[in-house]
């Protein structure tokens, strides 16, 4: 039976091995603890929630292509096995550096080296009303609040005799032409085209209107241009009313305004025009980067701080290659979580570590049924080739063999019988 001591009111095992203090456990964190695991050090992970979540696929939850459970696993199950990893549930507020402590809302605790892989947050810019009542696309609970809003209004607007405001009950506006408001457009587009007619017969599909507006004079701006256009050319044909070099500054009244004054009328409004890093308070002013990152030398340590690193979206390898970071992405979440796991390896038989290079593996971004486009070195595909690379690469992506074969089925029922998940109307309190 372990020995078991109390740290600062959090109750830790004891352990002759030096503690490594992780928060956050997504791509970067968990692939960070994997890479450690049954090594000579204790991990504490930290996270206020206690499952991983495939971020990538959020969109599909949200337009009830698949069921939340699909796309999350529990961290516990997740480190099952690893004989030196502690999971805790708990928020971070705040990193005392100077006695190398964490306060957490249910406790705190020491460590000899901390990582920060907390990851973004929605940017709503300063924009009050649209924080206040737009929904952003960034954890579950956003698609679950999306998916119950679009059922809710489109079952109100089945009752309502008001054109007006059926109009507005039945129009979605996706602020952002990322690949995470390209790919939802995609989405509530194949839901108008084979799940409305159905479901609701009551009134013509094409009263329900979907709008993705960009702020920029392209769509999924890190893509190619041969990407850009074939994936313009994708939404254009499923009926998708694309605003470009259009920015959104204001919402109020169901009216959404625009910059140069246009102004759509809607009740569903999805903000992915722009995240910001997230960690909590203790780190110096100095450390912080543009768009609220971490400011990391080529070792992924925060600059400033000999025994605290970052990885992930939060982070940011300042460089001449990299003047404004690495992309915020999966992949080069995962590369850096491996990259400074093998680091501490080395740290265990004095070896030396090179500086972090990331690796470039490509971009994929899907625009519903058999239109995708990818961007592999210099090769560019778009169609069902393509799609059928990004369906392949995030199925064996997702964690846990049981929501590979979850997400698989769905995906083959989908297919054949162009139908949905259980399209549950669940309102929580955000919900009106």
């Amino acid at each position: 039976m372990k020995e078991v001591i109390y740290v600062n009111k959090i109750c830790l095992p004891k352990s002759k091995y030096p503690r490594i203090v992780i928060i956050g456990g997504g791509f970067a964190g968990l692939e960070f603890v994997k890479g450690l695991k049954n090594t000579g050090y204790q991990l504490i992970l930290i996270d206020r929630n206690n499952f991983h979540q495939f971020q990538p696929l959020l969109y599909q939850v949200a337009t009830s292509g698949l069921e939340p459970d699909s796309i999350v696993f529990p961290f516990r199950k997740q480190i099952h096995g690893f004989k030196n990893v502690i999971y805790k549930n708990a928020n971070v507020k705040e990193i005392n550096t100077s006695n190398k402590t964490i306060i957490t809302d249910i406790g705190s605790v020491d460590y000899d080296y901390l990582v920060i892989a907390t990851g973004t947050a929605t940017n709503f810019f300063g924009l009050q009303n649209i924080e206040e009542q737009s929904l952003g696309l960034k954890d579950i609970r956003d698609s679950i609040n999306i998916r119950h809003q679009m059922l809710l209004n489109l079952e109100k607007a089945t009752s309502c005799c008001n054109i007006e405001e059926r109009k507005k009950l039945s129009s979605f506006v996706i602020v952002g032409g990322g690949s995470a408001g390209v790919e939802m457009a995609g989405a509530l587009a194949e839901f108008r085209r084979y799940i409305l007619p159905k479901d609701y017969p009551e009134y013509s599909s094409s009263l329900m209107k979907i709008y993705l507006i960009e702020g920029t004079d392209k769509i999924l701006g890190t893509m190619s241009e041969e990407s850009s256009l074939s994936a313009l050319k994708y939404l254009k044909d499923l009926d998708i009313d694309i605003l470009l070099n259009e920015m959104v500054i204001d919402y109020k009244d169901d009216l959404i305004i625009t910059k140069s004054g246009k102004k759509i009328v809607s009740k569903n409004i999805i903000w992915t025009a722009g995240i910001k890093g997230q960690f909590p308070n203790g780190i110096n002013t100095g450390s912080i980067a543009p768009g609220n990152r971490l400011k990391t030398n080529g070792y992924l340590q925060v600059e400033g701080y000999e025994n605290i690193y970052s990885i992930g979206d939060v982070a940011a390898l300042i460089s001449e290659e990299t003047p404004h970071g690495h992309p915020q992405i999966a992949q080069a979440a995962i590369q850096q979580g491996k990259y400074l796991a093998q680091n501490f390896k080395n740290k265990l038989s004095n070896k030396r570590s090179s500086f972090f290079k990331f690796k470039n593996k490509g971009s994929l971004s899907t625009i519903g049924r058999h239109r995708a486009v990818a961007d592999i070195g210099r090769y560019k595909f778009a169609g069902y080739f393509a799609w059928l690379i990004w369906s392949f690469i995030h199925l064996i992506s997702i964690s846990g063999f049981k929501n590979k074969i979850l997400v698989g089925i769905n995906w083959l029922i989908s297919y054949f019988s162009y139908e949905k998940s259980n399209r549950l109307i669940i309102v929580n309190d955000k919900i009106k």
